[in-house]
C-alpha cells in the first residue's frame, strides 16, 4: 500500500534500548462490540453521503515517524489506510501523537453513480505541492525522512486530506482523490498532534486535526479523519475541506439508531460517576426535588407548589427573569432537599445526530438541587470561599460519541462549570466491560475523567476541583430517562420541565465583595491582591451570582460542546 518506512540502522541504535510508545499499541475497547438490534443504517459499516459513500477504516501502514516533538515531546507517526474495501479510495493520510494508543480512522469513498467525466464525485489531483518535509532536521529522532503534500485539485473540487511519503519522489496521481466542491464543507483546525517543538510554534511546522466549522444537530459538515499541514498556525482558510452530508435532514436520520438500538447502546456503554466521599450535596431525580418542597417564584404573584412533572412550569419563552425556582420556605425541608436523594436520583438522556449524522452524541445529564461552596488553593493555603459558588439547582453532563458506522465509542466530553473538555476512548477509564468511569468534583460536581485534584486557575492559586472513588456512585444505566432526540419525532415525549427557560435557582443576594474580603483577611498581605485578581476573573457559573438554566437552554442542546 505505499510509503512504509524501515529504521535505519542508527535509529534502530538509538531507540533499541527505548521504552514502547503508547502509539505501539492499538486500542481496542475492553469488551467486544454485541450485534446491534436490526434498523436501517446505524453500525452498517458506510454511510451514504447522497451519492458519495463513505466507509470508515481503523486499520493502517506506517509510513514515516518522528519521536520527539508533539505533545509530551514523543513525536507523531503518519499512516495510510490500508487496506482499503474494493471499488473505494484513500482521501488522506492519518496522524496522531505518539503519546497515546493508535486509535483513530479515516473514511475512504467511492461514488454511488458516476456521471460523465465533467460531473464525478471525485478525480485524481492535478498535482502535488510539498508542504513540508524534514531533511533539514538533522537532530530530530525519526525515521528516515518524511514529505507532506498536498494535492493540487481540479477546478471544482476540494482536496480532503495530505499524502505522507518517505521519499522526495512526488506521489502518484491515483494514491488519492478529490471531491466536488458540493460534497465538501468548510473545515477548522481542532487539536494539535505534531510540531518540531513541544507546543505549536507561529513560526514554524505544525500538523492539526481537522473537525468542520460548523457544527451542531443540523450541520452537514462530516470530518475524514484527515489532518492539515501547515508553516505556522492555522488560520480561518485552511487548504483542506471536511465532506458534507447532502443528504436532507430526515433522509441522513437512516444512519442514527432506533430506539431499540439506543437501549442497546445504553447497555453497553452508560457511564458510572462517583462521587467524593465527602460530598453532602448529592443529585435527585427533577421529580424528587419538585414533590419535596421546590417552589415555582414569578416576579408578581405568590410561590406556587411544582407538578411532579413541572407540568404547571410557563413552557418556552426567554430567560427574562420573570420566574425562578427554589427551595422550600421551611429551613428543615430546604436542608433537606438541599442534599439531594441518592435513592431517587434519575439521569436525563438526550439522543442527537453529529457531524452530518455520522456521529450519534448521547448526552447524560445529572441533577442536583444544590451547589456547595467553592474551595480556594491559595499556594500552602486552602480556604472555604463562604457561600462563593453557592447556588440552588445545578445541571451537569457527560456527552458520548458514537460512530454511526460501527457502533464504537470514540469519545466523551466532561462538563466543567462553564466549559468542559472531550477525551477519546484510548484515555478513558472502564469499568464493567465498555462503561466509562467519570468523577464529580466535591460540592460543585464539574466532572474529569480521572480521580485527583483539578486546579482552576494558575500560579498556584485556583478553585479546588476534588475527586475520588466513593460508594456513592450514579449507575446512569440503571435509572435514566430518554428525554428528547428530535430526529425521532413523535416516539420520544419531552417532559414539560424540560422546555421550562427560566432560572433553576434564584439570583443570589449576597455581595460577593464581602465574601472575599472575609476570605482576604486569612491571607498574607502579598497573597492578597493575587487571590482578589483570580476571583474576579472566574464565571459565573464559578462564583454562583444565580442559578443554572435547564439543559435545553444550552448551547450544546442544538450545538457542539466546545
Amino acid at each position: 500500500m505505499g510509503n512504509c518506512a524501515a529504521l535505519s540502522a542508527s535509529a534502530r541504535g538509538v531507540f533499541k534500548n527505548s521504552k514502547a510508545l503508547p502509539i505501539e499499541t492499538t486500542f481496542k475497547l475492553p469488551a467486544p462490540l454485541p450485534s446491534w438490534p436490526p434498523g436501517d443504517g446505524f453500525a452498517s459499516g458506510s454511510i451514504d453521503l447522497g451519492g458519495l459513500q463513505v466507509y470508515q477504516i481503523s486499520s493502517f501502514t506506517k509510513v514515516w515517524a518522528t519521536h520527539e516533538g508533539g505533545p509530551d515531546n514523543l513525536g507523531a507517526s503518519f499512516f495510510e489506510p490500508s487496506p482499503l474495501p474494493q471499488g473505494f479510495y484513500m482521501l488522506g493520510c492519518y496522524s496522531q501523537p505518539n503519546n497515546k494508543p493508535l486509535s483513530g480512522w479515516t473514511l475512504a469513498a467511492k461514488s454511488t453513480d458516476e456521471d460523465e467525466d465533467d460531473h464525478l464525485l471525485l478525480k485524481k489531483p492535478l498535482d502535488y505541492t510539498l508542504v513540508w518535509n524534514s531533511e533539514s532536521l538533522k537532530n530530530l529522532k525519526k525515521d528516515g525522512d518524511g514529505y507532506v503534500w498536498l494535492p493540487t485539485p481540479p477546478h471544482g473540487y476540494e482536496a480532503i486530506g495530505h499524502v505522507v511519503t518517505s521519499s522526495p519522489e512526488k506521489p502518484s496521481l491515483d494514491k488519492i482523490r478529490c471531491v466536488r466542491s458540493d460534497l465538501t464543507d468548510h473545515c477548522e483546525a481542532d487539536s494539535w498532534i505534531w510540531g518540531p517543538g513541544t507546543a505549536g510554534d507561529a513560526n514554524g511546522f505544525n500538523v492539526f486535526s481537522l473537525r468542520p466549522s460548523n457544527r451542531g444537530i443540523q450541520a452537514m459538515g462530516v470530518p475524514a479523519g484527515t489532518f492539515v499541514a501547515l508553516n505556522g498556525l492555522p488560520s480561518s482558510t485552511i487548504a483542506i475541506a471536511c465532506l458534507k452530508n447532502t443528504l436532507s435532514l430526515s433522509n441522513s436520520h437512516i444512519y442514527m439508531p432506533n430506539l431499540t438500538q439506543i437501549e442497546a447502546l445504553l447497555e453497553v456503554y452508560s457511564p458510572l460517576i462517583y462521587l467524593h466521599p465527602d460530598e453532602v450535596y448529592l443529585p435527585s431525580s427533577v421529580g424528587w426535588f419538585f414533590s419535596n418542597g421546590a417552589l415555582l417564584y414569578k416576579k408578581q404573584g405568590d410561590a406556587v407548589a411544582i407538578e411532579p412533572t413541572g407540568s404547571n412550569l410557563p413552557q418556552g419563552g426567554s430567560n427574562d427573569g420573570s420566574y425562578w425556582l427554589d427551595l422550600p420556605v421551611d429551613k428543615s425541608a430546604s436542608a433537606r432537599v438541599k442534599k439531594g436523594d441518592l435513592l431517587h436520583y434519575q439521569v436525563y438522556l438526550h439522543i442527537k445526530p453529529m457531524m452530518g449524522s455520522t456521529f450519534t452524541d448521547i448526552a447524560i445529564w445529572v441533577f442536583y438541587p444544590f451547589n456547595g461552596p467553592a474551595t480556594a488553593k491559595v499556594e500552602f493555603f486552602n480556604i472555604s470561599l463562604g457561600k462563593i459558588g453557592e447556588h440552588v439547582g445545578d445541571w451537569e453532563h457527560l456527552t458520548l460519541r458514537v460512530s454511526n458506522f460501527t457502533g464504537e465509542l470514540w469519545r466523551v466530553f466532561f462538563s466543567q462549570h462553564s466549559g468542559g473538555t472531550w477525551v477519546d476512548a484510548s484515555q478513558l477509564e472502564f469499568e464493567n466491560g465498555n462503561k466509562a468511569v467519570g468523577y464529580a468534583s466535591l460540592q460543585g460536581h464539574a466532572l474529569y475523567p480521572k480521580a485527583g485534584l483539578v486546579l482552576q486557575g494558575s500560579g498556584g492559586i485556583g478553585i479546588r476541583n476534588d475527586t475520588a472513588k466513593s460508594k456513592k456512585v450514579l449507575d446512569t444505566g440503571q435509572s435514566s430517562l430518554l428525554v428528547s432526540a428530535e430526529y425521532l419525532g413523535s416516539a420520544v415525549t419531552e417532559p414539560p420541565w424540560l422546555n421550562y427557560s427560566r432560572k433553576w435557582g434564584p439570583n443570589i443576594s449576597y455581595d460577593i465583595a464581602d465574601e472575599i474580603k472575609t476570605v482576604e483577611k486569612l491571607l498574607p498581605g502579598k497573597l492578597k491582591s493575587a487571590f482578589d485578581k483570580f476571583v474576579k476573573s472566574l464565571p459565573n457559573e464559578v462564583l454562583g451570582e444565580e442559578g443554572p438554566t435547564g439543559p435545553k437552554m444550552k448551547n450544546s442542546w442544538t450545538g457542539d460542546e466546545v
